[in-house]
């Protein structure tokens, strides 16, 4: 009889001894996949993240607009010139940021003629612009028609004037 309850004993030790393994064995399953879903939803939440700012930054794209350079003579009459006479140091080139020439006088009434950029519009060498404005847009990509940046786009960007 001391054998039998020995036995049984030993049985119900195996089967416990069983049953706790296979418990273990479903924790760590368990952990396994509650770890993988959390790693899943943080790789989710990244790309919805990174993909939204894809979007916006499709979307809020700088401009890209052309600057011509344009002569106002004495008489007050705009005509669209080449891009060489609008340069940072030329002699009669008005920086729009600050109004003043490249000597850094403010332009009055003297020394003429004056050059100036205008921005967007139809240009055409030698007639007036039309549509075009002289505020420098913000924010947009600037270039001459010649390949000169005036200004580069986007977050981060300053306006120094000319370049390349």
């Amino acid at each position: 009889m001391a054998e039998a309850r020995a036995r049984d004993k030993a049985r119900k030790r195996a089967e416990e001894a069983q049953r706790a393994a296979v418990a273990a064995t479903q924790n760590k399953k368990r952990n396994r996949n509650r770890v993988l879903i959390g790693g899943v939803a943080v790789v989710g939440v990244a790309g919805l993240v990174g993909g939204g700012y894809l979007a916006y930054r499709a979307l809020t794209a700088p401009d890209s607009v052309t600057a011509s350079c344009v002569q106002v003579n004495e008489k007050g009459q705009e005509v669209v010139v080449e891009d060489k006479f609008c340069k940072p140091g030329q002699a009669g080139f008005a920086d729009d940021d600050t109004g003043r020439n490249s000597a850094g006088a403010i332009i009055l009434l003297g020394g003429w003629p004056q050059y100036r950029y205008y921005y967007g519009g139809s240009t055409t060498i030698g007639k007036p612009p039309t549509g075009a404005v002289t505020v420098r847009p913000k924010g947009a990509e600037i270039k001459t028609k010649s390949g000169t940046t005036v200004q580069r786009g986007g977050l981060g960007s300053k306006s120094t004037g000319g370049g390349s």
